[in-house]
């Protein structure tokens, strides 16, 4: 009675594994490197679940590994690297899951805005983005096109890579000869910005019904850059907007032919309404789900295992007992260089909501971005009665935190 976990969040493996053990399942993790779940395999009894080694990106030798399974009832992908192969495999293997043509759809981030531009589930359009070339004048014609301020960015990006704001011609210029001369995942397009603070919508559907788990805020780094800093879960929105939000995002998630999973939808709360920035077929990544875990009371992962299994997940339909808010930051160091360690972590013993560190990088890893996602080391975390509450913790706990680099040698 096997559940397949084609790689997996960094944190968070420790909740699926129990969640499997109390459905009668055991978890078979693939990944090309069992280092990246360093952290929560060490907190693990031994045996707790099977870990193969094997290049998950090679789709003939996942396939052979799973065709040798005789107990084999579900696959999970819960990445968006990893997305489109688990899809294909799901298929391949008739196993319970989302139609992978919805799952497609929703790595494309231009057709999934043109399309809900379409129903009149947003203001804004996907405009393809060619590169700068001979054409002087193909700036001004997209800024037109698109409007300012506008972004560029990858059609199939993560983690904020290739993300470009444009605030005026000159920008959008610079934007474009800039994204020349990057490999993206996709093709580059352009959208309007949306002003306002970015919250992510966190839901679970099923055969059609969308419950909203909760809302997380988004803290960002000042323009031009969108890189992650601060996550706070649950936010407290009045109950009418509460109900409001849910129905929109269920139109939303309908709308791209979305039927069961969780979702982690992110959003702008702008001066006319929810605007969408973009869909991600899975849980919340970094710490997200781990909040959703606490502050709900629950094991949220008996869901992504139950809706493998081709199973109603009672998580649609549950009390939920609730429990701390939470709130975590992200430890970026001050420099590009290797990673050295960090510093301060005796401090957050004496500090309130709790405090720890979760580690992401290791010692002898290089950091060559801080502009997105790919430069945080780690991530320090904290609780509380609010969200609010727990983000002021977490931030004084953050804030006795240092991150160190040193340049690379030659």
């Amino acid at each position: 009675m096997t559940v397949v976990s084609l790689e997996a969040l960094t944190f968070g493996l420790g909740h699926l594994i129990r969640a499997a053990d109390a459905l009668g399942e055991r978890i078979r993790l693939l990944t090309r490197d069992p280092l990246v779940y360093a952290h929560e395999l060490r907190q693990l009894p031994d045996g707790a679940l099977d870990v193969v080694e094997i290049d998950t990106f090679d789709m003939d030798a996942v396939a052979a590994d799973l065709a040798r399974l005789s107990g084999l009832r579900g696959l999970i992908s819960s990445t968006d690297t990893w997305t489109l192969v688990g899809a294909e495999l799901t298929a391949r293997f008739r196993l319970p899951g989302l139609d992978a043509a919805v799952l497609e759809l929703t790595r494309d981030k231009a057709r999934v805005r043109n399309l809900l531009h379409e129903a009149g589930l947003t203001k804004g359009r996907a405009v393809e983005a060619g590169v700068l070339g001979a054409d002087a004048d193909y700036p001004r014609r997209l800024g037109k096109e698109v409007g300012f301020p506008a972004v560029l960015k990858d059609t199939a990006g993560t983690g904020s890579q290739n993300v470009w704001l444009a605030r005026d011609e000159p920008e959008l210029e610079e934007a474009l000869r800039e994204a020349g001369g990057r490999r993206l995942t996709g093709r580059l397009f352009a959208e309007p910005y949306f002003s306002g603070p970015l919250y992510s919508a966190e839901t679970l559907t099923w055969e059609g019904r969308t419950r909203l788990l909760g809302v997380s805020s988004r803290l960002m780094s000042r323009e031009p850059h969108f890189r992650e800093e601060i996550t706070a879960f649950p936010v407290a929105f009045p109950e009418p907007q509460r109900l409001s939000l849910e129905k929109w995002l269920g139109e939303v998630l309908a709308a791209v032919g979305y039927t069961d999973r969780f979702a982690h939808v992110e959003f702008a709360l702008t001066v006319t309404g929810p605007e969408i920035i973009e869909i991600n077929p899975r849980i919340g990544g970094a710490l997200v789900a781990e909040g959703m875990c606490r502050a709900l009371g629950c094991n949220v992962y008996e869901a992504m295992v139950e809706a493998s299994l081709g199973r109603r997940p009672r998580l649609i339909d549950a009390e939920l007992p609730g429990g701390p808010a939470v709130a975590f930051v992200l430890g970026y160091p001050d420099r590009t260089g290797v990673f050295t360690g960090v510093s301060g972590l005796d401090r957050l013993e004496g500090m309130p909501g709790s405090p720890a560190w979760y580690p992401v990088k290791r010692v002898g890893d290089r950091i060559e971005h801080l502009g997105d996602s790919r430069g945080y080391a780690g991530i320090v975390w904290a609780e509380a009665d609010t969200a609010e509450l727990a983000t002021h913790r977490a931030v004084a706990a953050a804030n006795a935190v240092r991150v160190h680099t040193e340049r690379a040698a030659g």
